[in-house]
């Protein structure tokens, strides 16, 4: 069995952890963890991590302890329920309490010594004494998170209007800064509503699926640029790089569509070698249309 697996938790929380007793596993058993001051169960999500996750939990010393049992799922099915109704309760504390904040979501530890609420605000709130009423409900250790509005995506999960689950929810770790530059970069109409994501900010596909888009332009005349065909001089007007064709628009208004081939037969040549592809999302084939944004 390999020495070091990738353990997913609630919301998509993953991290790796050391499995010192060699015990073993398939993606999608149960296992029990070392956590903060307790134990923690999660699912298996990956047994070939890579290397820069091992060295950070060689840094953190985190390991498996071993595989849950029968009475183990039935805990996890029992926590299940009691976190629903811990969010419940706290929604109405925040009533009471008047906070200014969204509840997200509730994560019971395995072991019980700790409850973590996730919540989104505007600004920084003051939750002491919401923490101090839940802690004397409970009897245990309580956490209060902020997060941000792509964290609660990720959390919560769903499917974007392509028809996928959330990029956030699938496999991105880290958000980057996403600007509307990226959409115009890809010759998108810029229209809110279908550049924001199900948090309602603009979705992370602008910014990862930028870099293939500017490179399969290269392959193409360049947009709003004075352009010769067979038929006379005219104007880029639309770059289509998943059928590979350009419309040109000519001075009495009529439009052309042209392929690479035909652009080719009129003496038009890409200068880009197609080696020089970047990778994509690590280099996993990504097949979403940019009509789906």
């Amino acid at each position: 069995m390999p020495d070091y697996i990738e353990i997913k938790f609630k919301g998509e929380r993953k991290a790796v952890f050391h499995n010192p007793l060699q015990l073993p596993f398939r993606p999608g058993d149960y296992a029990i963890v070392e956590a903060e001051k307790g134990e923690d169960c999660g699912r298996v999500n990956n047994l070939h991590p890579t290397r820069k996750q091992i060295e950070e939990c060689k840094e953190q010393k985190r390991k498996i302890l071993r595989k849950a049992l029968p009475a183990d799922i039935i805990k996890i099915r029992q926590k299940q329920s009691n976190e629903s109704r811990a969010l419940d309760s706290c929604r109405n504390k925040v009533k009471k309490h008047n906070l200014n904040m969204k509840l997200v979501d509730c994560e019971y530890q395995f072991d019980g010594n700790k409850i973590t609420f996730y919540f989104t605000a505007e600004k920084r709130v003051d939750f002491r004494e919401l923490v101090k009423d839940l802690a004397g409900e409970y009897r245990t250790r309580i956490e209060l998170r902020q997060i941000g509005v792509r964290d609660e995506a990720k959390r919560l999960g769903g499917y974007g209007v392509c028809g996928r689950k959330l990029c956030c929810a699938a496999w991105i770790k880290e958000f980057k800064p996403i600007s509307t530059q990226a959409a115009k970069e890809q010759n998108l109409p810029l229209n809110p509503n279908k550049l924001a994501g199900s948090c309602g900010r603009l979705k992370c596909c602008l910014i990862f699926e930028r870099d293939f888009y500017n490179w399969a332009v290269t392959a193409f005349p360049e947009l709003a640029k004075p352009i010769t065909t067979s038929r006379g001089k005219g104007i880029v007007h639309r770059i289509d790089i998943f059928k590979e064709t350009i419309e040109v628009r000519y001075p009495d208004e009529e439009i052309e569509t042209l392929s690479i081939t035909e652009l080719e037969k009129n003496g038009y040549r890409c200068d880009k070698n197609c080696a020089d592809k970047p990778a994509q999302n690590g280099g996993k084939k990504d097949n979403k249309k940019k009509d789906s944004k």
